[in-house]
């Protein structure tokens, strides 16, 4: 991968603030959504979702949302000035089953109005808060709220709530034997930037291996001629480099017929073969052959 410039345009937050406000909703995401069910001291009921939200803390579990003042007049939201009552909340995960009637609970409804009629979902009683959970969705967090940090008081200004997740209920289909849950099951969604919302599937899917699990050598410690590839991408140099060290050449194993294709239709010490090897390791390595793409590599060191 040959390293090159890019041009990029800069906006500056204290004075580009609409064009940032709008760019950054694109730029991190996509954003899992907190479906926020609240109750005030009237015992009315809101039902709210939010985008600014995440998973923080295993011990104690915290999530953190942060619902933003509008930007209209710098008000705040019924979800937050139903927590500054009573500091407890369901956070409830939406997945693609529920994603039109959890946008349907974003309009700003009068205080007071039951989002759970208005959206088409159930209210079910929770077991240690008074806020109720929804049935439909494949997750609900009890959670009470530790604190809540207001950032300003201008339009736009987000609140981040710190809930600590009390327990936790899963819809059972979702669960095997070892209660663990199939990512691809679950059919979670996410917010991008606008309209667009993102579906978590099967197909879109894979597995990046944990560099935690071994000390990869890094892609400094691999070969220059592999390393300054013009077909190989970063994201295949990160696979090639997360090996414990660089691998040996396995004797008796059968050559490999497109190798040996390559080899008489191309000279070994010409760019064409070694670009065609790449090419051919790329494949490898998109198919997760990593041993395979390694031996690829190593039959063909006198020219890479």
């Amino acid at each position: 991968m040959n390293s090159s410039s890019y041009d990029t345009i800069t906006f500056e937050s204290s004075t580009d603030k609409a064009i940032i406000d709008n760019l950054i909703k694109y730029a991190i995401a996509p954003r899992p959504i907190c479906f926020a069910s609240t109750i005030n001291h009237l015992g009315q009921i809101n039902l709210s979702p939010f985008s600014y939200f995440n998973f923080m803390s295993h011990q104690p579990p915290i999530c953190v949302f942060s619902p933003l003042r509008r930007m209209r007049d710098g008000s705040t939201k019924h979800t937050l000035d139903n927590i500054q009552e009573v500091r407890e909340v369901v956070i409830n995960i939406v997945n693609y089953a529920m994603v039109q009637q959890q946008s349907l609970a974003s309009t700003e409804y009068p205080q007071g109005t039951d989002e759970f009629n208005k959206s088409g979902f159930t209210a079910i009683a929770s077991v240690h808060v008074a806020p109720p959970r929804v049935a439909e969705s494949p997750i609900q967090l009890e959670c009470k709220v530790r604190d809540i940090i207001t950032l300003s008081d201008e339009p736009g200004a987000g609140n981040l709530v710190i809930a600590e997740i009390l327990c936790m209920h899963v819809h059972k289909h979702l669960l095997d034997n070892d209660n663990s849950i199939s990512q691809a099951d679950l059919d979670l969604v996410a917010r991008l930037g606008g309209d667009w919302y993102c579906r978590v599937t099967g197909e879109n899917l894979f597995i990046v291996p944990k560099p935690l699990r071994r000390l990869g050598i890094g892609i400094d410690q691999l070969p220059e001629n592999i390393r300054r590839s013009d077909t190989l991408t970063g994201n295949h140099l990160g696979l090639l480099a997360n090996v414990e060290a660089l691998p040996k050449l396995q004797q008796g194993l059968p050559e490999d017929k497109y190798l040996k294709y390559l080899r008489l239709n191309f000279p070994e010490d010409s760019p064409q073969f070694t670009q065609k090897v790449h090419e051919y390791v790329a494949q490898l390595l998109d198919a997760g052959q990593l041993d395979k793409a390694w031996q690829i590599l190593l039959c063909s060191t006198r020219v890479l």
